[in-house]
């Protein structure tokens, strides 16, 4: 019987795990896992500009020019001539007073007019006649005085009754109720038959001018001490030679004013009851769409900031000892940098004052990020849809 001996050969990596297996079973240890991934932090880096420093308060408009439409003579209303909410021109009839019993005192003071003339005529005859009498002797010095009297009596009776009849005249005119002002005017406060103007003036409708038309809002005195202090320092520029100050407008609906208004008038006191200082812009309204009365938010622009950073509404974290952003620094590390921002401009804080420029800030997500933790940082991009203030960043 023949008997077969079979040789094995094995590789080098297999003796070698072979070689390995009974150390590591002595020890007793598995081989040590790799380090878990820093977590992504998107960042923008902070990018210092010259921001206006603008303002948010609430305004109330005011027309341009506001004129309350009054009968001024006693009658009845027997017309209406003008369309309500229509522009009307200065000059132009809105209402009609009954003419007739103004018409008959007209004639009376015509007639007053002509008797007093011909008073006036015969006693300045007489008066002629009287000079020459006198002058003979042929009529007493009384006689005489008592013709000078009379003809001066009735020179006055004359501009009295003249007088007269230029108010009769007025008064029938005032029949005609018409605008004082080019303007929009306003519902009737009367109706035809009304009985107007008996005992006082009655108010018959009120023309506004809303094109321009005012806005008027109040500014807090201690922004505008602190604002004064900060251009003093040189921290900030102020207007430019000219002094204007730019104001804009959101309508009541959020959406924002087309035009540009200017700053017409700022009070040189301030109210005690209210520790703000009024002011006054006014806003052209070619297409009638601001109303007097209603409210909006005003934006004024007082003055300028050189050194101010955008930053997304998110990245803003508010605690107890203020506002800070979270950083990523070239090591990775998180930290956090106390900031200012008083300010928002859509949905981006302006910050004034904490951020020199370079940083990278964490936009989302930054209260997961604890500081003194590693962070791997990834510039915001195209897909993290960014905020206004972080395209800007981006592009810069």
């Amino acid at each position: 019987m023949t008997t077969r001996s079979c040789s094995c050969r094995s590789s080098p990596a297999a003796l070698a795990l072979a070689a390995a297996l009974p150390l590591l079973a002595a020890c007793g240890k598995e081989p040590p896992a790799a380090p878990p991934p820093a977590p992504e932090a998107v960042v923008i880096v902070a990018t210092p500009r010259p921001e206006s420093l603008t303002t948010q308060l609430p305004g109330r408009l005011e027309a341009f020019r506001s004129a309350e439409v009054r009968a001024r003579v006693a009658g009845i209303v027997i017309e209406r001539r003008y369309q309500e909410g229509q522009d009307v021109r200065e000059g132009e009839v809105l209402f009609r007073i009954d003419p007739k019993p103004l018409q008959a005192t007209l004639d009376a003071a015509r007639g007053a007019l002509a008797r007093a003339e011909a008073e006036h005529a015969a006693a300045s005859d007489q008066l002629a006649r009287y000079k020459d009498l006198v002058a003979e002797r042929a009529i007493s010095e009384r006689d005489h005085i008592e013709a000078v009297a009379a003809e001066s009596r009735s020179r006055a009776d004359v501009a009295s009754a003249r007088a007269e009849l230029r108010r009769a005249e007025l008064n029938l005119g005032y029949a005609s109720v018409t605008a004082p002002i080019a303007g929009r005017a306003r519902r009737a406060l009367v109706t035809e038959g009304a009985l107007v103007g008996q005992d006082a003036p009655t108010p018959l409708t009120r023309i506004e001018q809303i094109d321009p038309i005012y806005v008027n809002f109040s500014r807090p005195a201690s922004e505008v001490f602190a604002l004064q202090r900060d251009i003093q320092a040189g921290r900030i520029a102020g207007p430019d030679k000219s002094g204007a100050l730019p104001v804009r407008l959101v309508l009541p609906d959020g959406r924002p004013y087309g035009h540009e208004g200017k700053l017409l008038f700022a009070d040189l006191a301030v109210d005690p009851g209210t520790d703000s200082i009024a002011m006054r812009a006014l806003f052209p309204n070619p297409e009638r769409q601001l109303l007097p009365g209603a409210y909006v938010e005003v934006h004024l622009s007082s003055a300028v900031d050189p050194g101010v950073v955008r930053i997304p509404r998110e990245a803003l974290l508010r605690g107890a000892t203020g506002a800070s952003v979270r950083t990523v620094d070239t090591q990775g590390k998180v930290a956090d940098v106390p900031v200012r921002a008083e300010r928002m401009d859509g949905r981006d804080w302006l910050v004034t004052e904490g951020l020199r420029g370079g940083e990278r800030v964490i936009v989302q997500n930054a209260a997961q990020f604890a500081p003194g933790s590693q962070a791997a940082a990834r510039p915001l991009g195209a897909k993290d849809t960014p905020s206004p203030a972080a395209s800007t960043a981006e592009a810069r």
